[in-house]
């Protein structure tokens, strides 16, 4: 006798900084979603699937919950409230180590949702057990279906968390093909590797004002692709930065994301990068647009 098939579409919600993309790519056993200690690093809404015989889960990684200062934060914010339409669960993500005030009101806010609700407690590994049992007490009567800690990072708890999701997800269909992981397109997440490097290594107020176009890219030969990119900057000051003394940086930057992006395409690559100065650009509508932020100018 088959197995009922069980499915749903989870949006992960949190705070900026919190681990919910690193959770994502735990979730799925593959990197999909790019990661750094930046806040914010994540400026689009990111599907992820995981598929076994008789399940489906698919998430929606989203942007750190913020107050807008600019019309880039008001696009992501708008991500967040489009992932929250239609959802079948939501997992709400808290960092551990440091809950505060907007946390909590973020935690109330989401449990008056009329869905499955799963608050995770990540970075578990930086805690001492006798904390993580004292937070837990604290969001019992938080109003959720589920309470799970975790460590995205080390794996502790992830398999839990799937296990807990698939028995409360309601019965459905399969919604995407068996071997579907995303459906970002590869330029997307080309793109997001080349950001991703830009934001490990350059410090200060540098990052927030980073953003990727990717110029071209097409197969040259067989094994070998080629792909221009703009690395966009919002100072002058900051041009020299990124590309650093005698280009060290530009062509650090370029050197480790060729070799993140071969292993996603599965050929040589020919990584060409440029830095252009784009004064306020997470203002400009047509930047943004341009930038793949606006959808609908």
């Amino acid at each position: 006798m088959n197995q009922p098939f069980h499915s749903g579409f989870i949006a992960i919600i949190g705070r900026p900084n919190v681990g919910k993309s690193t959770l994502l790519n735990a979730l799925l056993g593959e990197k999909i979603a790019i990661v750094s200690n930046r806040p914010q690093t994540t400026r689009n809404r990111i599907l992820g699937v995981w598929t076994r015989e008789n399940s489906q889960l698919v998430f929606l990684d989203t942007p750190g919950v913020h107050t807008p200062r600019n019309r880039l934060g008001e696009y992501m914010m708008g991500a967040v409230n489009d992932a929250l339409k239609g959802i079948d669960g939501l997992m709400v993500v808290v960092d551990a180590t440091q809950v505060g005030k907007q946390d909590r009101a973020l935690v109330a806010d989401m449990a008056q949702r009329k869905v499955l609700k799963t608050l995770v407690l990540n970075k578990i590994d930086l805690m001492p057990k006798e904390n993580l049992l004292s937070l837990m007490q604290s969001f019992a009567d938080a109003g959720y279906d589920e309470l799970v800690p975790v460590s995205a990072l080390t794996g502790d708890g992830v398999e839990e968390l799937r296990k807990t999701l698939i028995a409360a997800l309601p019965e459905g269909p399969r919604y995407f093909p068996e071997d579907t992981l995303t459906d970002q397109p590869e330029r997307f997440l080309c793109g997001e590797i080349i950001r991703e490097k830009a934001l490990m290594h350059l410090k200060d107020e540098v990052p927030h004002g980073i953003g990727v176009e990717m110029m071209g890219m097409h197969t040259v030969r067989d094994g070998l692709t080629e792909i221009d990119a703009t690395i966009y900057c919002e100072r002058a000051a900051h041009k020299g930065i990124v590309i650093g003394k005698q280009g060290a940086m530009l062509k650090r930057i370029g050197a480790e994301a060729r070799a993140d992006i071969e292993a996603l395409l599965g050929t040589h690559v020919n990584l060409k990068l440029w830095v252009k100065v784009r004064e306020d650009w997470r203002n400009r509508r047509d930047d943004l647009q341009t930038l793949g932020y606006v959808r609908n100018p």
